[in-house]
């Protein structure tokens, strides 16, 4: 099996093993199901918040003051659905997202102690152990944490909780940095020694049939059509013409005497 050393820009992500074989149509897409699938499992691991303050206030009451609440006469009708197993304790959420009904302490534990083993899973550290990431690892840590919220929130949480939101696959990232972090599985490219693994192709096309090579992989999105060759026809990346301008030559006609 070849080992595939997977990098985001400069930074490690995750060891991947794969037979030389293989297609690069599938092992790029592979490649990117197993970054994406971390990149969830890092945003659901920020459930850390349900623990301290409690499940999310409806979008109508988030950020408002007890007083406007009152006076707009809203009502958190899922916050009386979900409360959270042995009851709730009542800690503040002072940005005003969650409605502060948090689980008691031996709940909370039940999050943060599955919230760590999560992490552990995905962790980056992973390469330094030399621990390959499968897909199953990643479904299997996303199992865990959802196992946990059914634990300490038995009733669900809002259709309208985050969390809820990414394990039904309904988040919407637009606008966001964590969607920009995101890459599409059909733009999806693989680069090696400054050469584009291209889909068509099979690993051992570019690697050789010895299974036993490693390699630095760079994962990266498809650029859109002329992204990369607009700024050609600028006027800075034409070498003449700033050479001209440098020496106070620029825009001079020449005339015959």
């Amino acid at each position: 099996m070849v080992l595939l050393h997977v990098k985001r820009g400069d930074e490690s992500q995750f060891l991947l093993q794969a037979p030389g074989s293989a297609e690069l149509e599938e092992l790029t897409a592979q490649v990117a199901r197993v970054y994406n699938g971390r990149l969830k499992a890092h945003r659901i691991c920020k459930m850390e918040e349900l623990a301290e303050h409690g499940i999310f206030l409806p979008p109508n009451m988030q950020g408002l003051t007890d007083e406007q609440i009152e006076e707009l006469k809203l009502k958190d009708e899922w916050g009386e659905k979900c409360i959270p197993s042995g009851g709730s304790v009542f800690k503040k959420d002072d940005i005003g997202r969650r409605n502060g009904q948090a689980p008691n302490e031996k709940m909370k534990q039940v999050l943060k102690k599955t919230i760590e083993e999560a992490k552990a899973i995905i962790s980056k550290k992973q390469v330094e152990a030399s621990v390959c990431v499968t897909m199953e690892m990643v479904k299997d840590a996303l199992d865990q944490l959802r196992g946990a919220v059914m634990i300490v929130y038995p009733m669900g949480l809002p259709p309208y909780d985050p969390i809820r939101m990414e394990f039904e696959n309904k988040e919407d990232l637009s606008g966001t940095q964590a969607g920009l972090s995101v890459i599409k599985e059909s733009e999806a490219q693989l680069w090696w020694a400054a050469k584009e693994l291209r889909r068509t192709k099979k690993l051992s096309d570019y690697v050789g049939k010895n299974e036993k090579t490693k390699i630095i992989v760079k994962l990266q999105q498809k650029l859109e059509e002329n992204d990369d060759d607009t700024c050609l026809n600028s006027p800075w990346a034409d070498n003449t013409a700033l050479k001209r301008q440098f020496h106070g030559v620029k825009d001079i006609k020449w005339r015959p005497r």
